[in-house]
């Protein structure tokens, strides 16, 4: 069979957002595919309708929409020349456009003059829509266009500088947010009008619709982004008339749904696990009282790693009176269902990852990552189980090429149970001996399971063994595996070293002397880790990592939060505690040749983190090679632009190739 290439990735389809039309007829979804001329991806619109599917869009932008009713969808666009202008000034809009499936072409219905995020129809004419405005200019989406004219103009004279006064004052994926709001909105059509509903400085955290009344949470937001606390309030869109259900001091929001004629709400007090504590599930009572419905150990959320997807899609769907969610479990997302007793039931449980979903009747649509392929659509019968694919789009991406199946391997590492799995070289010899990767996720509150990973397969068809784990602090099982809180470095570190220790043992076919390392993010902070503990890799390559617990403190988007809570320590009392989980600190013990992989607006794991570690190893003359990313953020491995994400494919290959072939 033919090798997985690295350019393969190129001809992925990746497919999101799968939704079905009221009355549940048909659905519409994303598909997305690089562009490597333009250095970008194509996104378009299709239709789910008596068991086929078609493209309903082409001109490559249309990546979200929502239903207007069974027959029109509704989704933002830039098509006009007015519109491109507009954009090229850097003009804060959202035009929407709706699609009639009985034919015709996309015909403008409305603009809003502020960056609109959700949208969910109150009836044809009414629409609630969040969107983002500046504290400092609260009203510009009101202003007149001579006003509006005069801000962007002073804009554009002062966009060589940044002032901050707020804490997170950039975010990674959207650059500096200092002064942004999201903000709730009334939209009504004959004529347009634009009503705010929330109250500035308040930051809107979700909204859903219940009746007649939009409920909506907020938090207090001031100089600092609270960790907990929000306000519950309910508006009725057609008299106008607001009450507030419930503040809260205590619990961290999560989110919020409309279930049947009851509002369920989702929040942690993070006293028993901290930051990454799963959520419990409340019942919002007419009252404004909360009643707990479910104490929830597992996450209701897919958190399987896989470098073959983009967009998104629904992790929670009310139906009903039941809450139909995602879960990990293990290596796996599975589809489950939440009633109203609090019973939480397994629907479908196959091995892989359900990315998105949607639910109608007893019908599910699912995106998924399953067999070893990528991603298509399936239909599930959730009366008896049966699964369908539907989709066939990767069909030939793949065809008669090596894709090597996980061979599991469960071991146990003081005195935990620790799952993960071997990827064999392409046209494996039980008689030859082979170099091997070991590859550590993110998070730490992710997973590796059995679904295809562009750059493993690409390893495993080049010759290497490739290995991965779950340890301790990964998803997928209850909140106190996940919980490493003072920890990093220690179990999780034990339990790698062991799951290394084990697949050498099972396949002495691996040369003990060309073991290659990697990982992203936590991986990132455990690749650092491991070279300063132990030499037994004859390379590592450490992405947008972790590496100075106290820098990451203060430039970090979630620093000034993570750092503390995840370390056990703070910055003030116990510095040596942060430091002490540092791998910069350790520096003085690395002999592995290095290459580190950074991006300058990773606002998560900020530069400054990477080049610690690259300086520290060239200043004791050590090899390392540090590859910049200009423009690219924290998911760079994941949906960087096209021509980027080969580069730092080809970078870490290579690297592995110099030292380990």
């Amino acid at each position: 069979m033919k090798p997985i290439e690295l350019r393969d990735i190129l001809s992925y389809r990746f497919l999101s957002n799968i939704r079905y039309a009221p009355g549940g007829k048909r659905a519409a979804f994303v598909v997305a595919n690089a562009n490597e001329e333009d250095n970008s991806y194509e996104q378009r619109l299709w239709l789910y309708e008596n068991g086929a599917v078609r493209q309903l869009t082409d001109l490559g932008k249309e990546g979200r929409f929502t239903w207007l009713d069974e027959n029109r969808l509704l989704f933002p666009a830039v098509r006009s020349a007015k519109e491109k202008k507009r954009a090229e000034a850097h003009e804060e809009f959202t035009s929407y456009y709706v699609l009639d499936l009985r034919g015709g072409e996309a015909l403008p219905l409305f603009t809003l003059p502020f960056a609109a995020g959700g949208v969910k129809v109150l009836d044809e004419t009414h629409f609630a829509v969040s969107g983002t405005v500046d504290k400092l200019h609260p009203e510009l989406w009101a202003d007149d266009e001579e006003a509006r004219s005069k801000v962007f103009k002073q804009r554009e004279e002062d966009k060589d500088y940044e002032v901050f006064d707020e804490l997170p004052f950039w975010f990674n994926g959207q650059g500096v947010i200092n002064g942004q709001r999201e903000r709730l909105f009334l939209v009504s059509l004959e004529p347009l009008t634009v009503t705010p509903v929330t109250k500035l400085p308040e930051e809107l955290l979700d909204f859903a619709v219940l009746g007649e009344e939009i409920v909506y949470a907020v938090n207090p937001r001031g100089a600092k982004s609270p960790r907990k606390g929000f306000t519950l309030r309910a508006r009725n869109w057609k008299t106008g008339e607001e009450r507030e259900l419930l503040r809260h001091e205590e619990l961290s929001f999560h989110g919020l749904e409309a279930v049947g004629e009851e509002l369920w709400l989702s929040a942690t007090e993070g006293a028993r696990f901290g930051l990454n504590e799963n959520a419990w599930v409340y019942r919002v009572t007419p009252a404004g009282e909360l009643t707990l419905l479910r104490a929830e150990e597992y996450s209701m959320y897919g958190s399987v790693g896989s470098d073959c997807r983009m967009g998104g899609g629904r992790q929670h769907v009310p139906q009903g009176g039941s809450l139909f969610h995602l879960t990990t479990r293990e290596g796996d997302c599975h589809l489950y269902r939440l009633d109203g007793d609090g019973r939480d039931t397994p629907l479908l449980e196959k091995a892989g990852s359900i990315d998105a979903f949607d639910v109608s009747g007893d019908e599910a649509l699912l995106i998924a990552l399953y067999d070893m392929r990528l991603q298509e659509l399936y239909r599930a019968n959730l009366s008896t189980g049966e699964l369908k694919r539907i989709t066939h789009f990767n069909d030939q991406a793949l065809a008669e090429r090596y894709v090597a199946r996980p061979q599991p391997l469960t071991i146990c590492s003081g005195g935990t149970e620790i799952g993960g799995w071997v990827l064999l070289p392409r046209d494996y010899d039980p008689a030859k001996k082979y170099p091997a990767v070991f590859d550590i996720h993110g998070g730490p509150k992710t997973v590796y399971g059995t679904v295809f990973y562009h750059e493993m397969q690409l390893w495993a068809s080049m010759g290497y063994f490739v290995f991965f784990c779950n340890p301790t602090g990964s998803d997928g099982r209850d909140n106190a595996f996940m919980d490493i809180r003072g920890k990093y470095g220690t179990v999780d570190y034990e339990n790698l070293m062991d799951f290394c220790d084990a697949v050498l043992e099972a396949y002495p076919q691996i040369d003990r002397a060309r073991l290659c390392e990697t990982g992203g993010s936590y991986g990132g902070f455990m690749t650092n880790w491991i070279i300063g503990h132990t030499d037994r890799f004859c390379c590592a390559a450490s992405q947008r990592s972790i590496s100075n617990w106290l820098s990451f403190w203060g430039t970090s988007d979630i620093g000034f939060d993570f750092a503390p809570d995840q370390n056990a320590g703070d910055l003030y009392e116990s510095p040596e505690k942060l430091w002490a989980r540092s791998p910069l600190a350790y520096t003085k013990n690395v002999k592995t040749p290095t290459l580190f992989i950074h991006s300058d607006e990773d606002y998560r794991c900020p530069l400054e983190q990477g080049l610690q570690m690259y300086a520290s190893l060239v200043d004791r003359g050590v090899e390392a090679r540090l590859c910049l990313f200009h423009g690219e953020n924290h998911e760079l491995s994941r949906s960087g632009k096209p021509k980027h994400r080969l580069r730092r494919l080809q970078e870490i290959t290579d690297w592995f190739e110099k030292h380990a072939k």
